[in-house]
């Protein structure tokens, strides 16, 4: 998508799609959203690869399709405009990203594919946080429950064991009265 804005866009002007709806305006964008910090863009490139290597080496432990689609959309922004923070002019690893898509009705900024990504992977992440579901694919409540037999059978046992002792030392009680 971006190498189509580049060849096929002109910079700065916009092509309307759907009127005023949705349209296309090829900019560069130096800095994060509505484009925040453009001075300071190497930082972005080094939180990038950090959310990155992150993202990866929690794939290595994931037996959740859910959470593996969801991480793997969110990878996929990430790693989109990291690309253009490394290649792209000015320069590594300060390169401006580059954004195309305009929704002029709805907010003045200016985004792109790789952007709709990570806002959608990073809403999806809050969103299985809060209904609890693991990397492991169990839930909290599935998690809490399994504890809780596991408590309730540690009790149980030790209760257990405690009858079984008092009822040795009942019936020890019993043979020393019978002896005498």
């Amino acid at each position: 998508m971006k190498h189509l804005t580049i060849t096929n866009l002109p910079l700065q002007e916009s092509v309307p799609v759907l009127g005023e709806f949705l349209q296309l305006y090829y900019v560069r964008n130096p800095g994060a959203a509505f484009s925040l910090g453009s001075d300071v863009t190497w930082i972005f490139t080094i939180a990038l690869t950090v959310v990155a290597g992150v993202i990866v080496w929690k794939a290595f432990g994931l037996r959740s399709r859910l959470w593996a689609v969801v991480l793997g959309c969110l990878l996929g922004g990430v790693l989109g405009n990291l690309t253009d923070r490394l290649l792209r002019e000015p320069g590594f690893p300060m390169g401006h990203v580059v954004d195309m898509i305009s929704m002029p009705w709805m907010m003045p900024a200016i985004f792109n594919v790789a952007d709709i990504f990570i806002v959608t992977g990073m809403i999806s992440v809050a969103l299985l946080v809060v209904v609890g579901l693991r990397f492991d694919g169990t839930r909290e409540r599935d998690h809490v429950t399994v504890e809780t037999d596991a408590e309730a059978e540690a009790v149980a046992a030790a209760e257990a064991a405690e009858i079984d002792a008092a009822d040795a030392g009942a019936a020890g009680d019993a043979t020393t009265a019978g002896e005498r």
